[in-house]
Parts: structure tokens; sequence; C-alpha cells
């Protein structure tokens, strides 16, 4: 084989490498969560109980202790924005598939593309990873009736 073969063949495999690397980047590879890759898991005990104390820390200060949420959550605040809601089969959380309820707690309300009303929900890109926030839904999604987890599990399945 000829030096000119060779180099040819590793500038190749070179630039399939680069290649891949932006497509993996683009579709977020690693810990960054595409769509397809969002999976809260209200079955696995370990992401339950790190998501319960995460939920603890982070979250029942505005939704509540007991996934309540905050009174008149319907009702929008002087400010504009919107009380939080519940995270309990009394809200809509459960609504929402995996995907967006993780981009909503990873960039927050305003940033996030799904919000169409102004909203103090902050984002915690940054302050949790992202398995530290599927833990978290996933300690939420625990606590939802078996019948509404699986009209969940439905919807997530069939939403892009």
């Amino acid at each position: 084989m000829s030096n000119k073969k060779i180099i040819y063949g590793v500038a190749a495999l070179a630039v399939g490498v680069v290649i891949w690397a932006y497509v993996n980047a683009i579709k977020g590879g690693g810990e960054e969560k595409g769509h397809e890759m969002v999976v809260a898991d209200a079955s696995n005990a370990e992401m339950v109980a790190l998501g319960e104390t995460i939920y603890a820390a982070r979250c029942a200060e505005c939704h509540g202790s007991s996934l309540e949420g905050q009174p008149g959550w319907r009702k929008k605040n002087p400010d504009g924005t919107l009380p939080a809601p519940p995270h309990n089969e009394n809200g809509h959380t459960w609504h929402h598939p995996d995907h967006m309820n993780f981009q909503y707690t990873k960039f927050g309300g305003e940033d996030s593309p799904q919000s169409q009303f102004k909203t103090s929900m902050p984002a915690f890109a940054g302050i949790l990873s992202d398995r530290e926030i599927l833990s978290a839904l996933s300690y939420i999604k625990s606590k939802w009736p078996e019948d509404i987890r699986a009209k969940h599990q439905r919807m997530s399945e069939h939403q892009p």
C-alpha cells in the first residue's frame, strides 16, 4: 500500500469522526437529551429515591411538599405570572410528555419553547444534571395513580 493511500485513508477517517461528532452533538448525544432519549421512570427505585431528595430540596418550596402546588394556581399573580401548579394528579404535569417536562425543567419557563405565558419557573440547567432532572420527574410520576401513569405513558410514546 502506498503512502498516498494511507494518507487519504487517515484523512477520510478523520473527516468521518468529525462528522459523527457533529451529528451526535446536534442530536443531543452525551448528557443532553433529545426527545427520543428522555424517560422519567417511576418504576426505577434508585431514580425515584434520588428524585425525592431533589424534589424536597429544589421543587417543594414552590410546588408543595405533597406536590399540591400553590393556591389559585390557575389565576395569574399581579405580576402576570402563574403560581406554581400542582404536580399531583390534579395538576397538568401529566398532560405533557416526558421530553416536554424535561425541557421545561431544564431551561425554565421563560426560555421553554412550549411556554406561551409568563412564568417564574427557573431554569435548572447548570444546577441539576440531566439525570437529576429526570430523577425528580420520576419521583413526581411515582406519586400519580396507576391510571394516570398509564395515560401519561401512552401519550409520551406517541409524542414527537
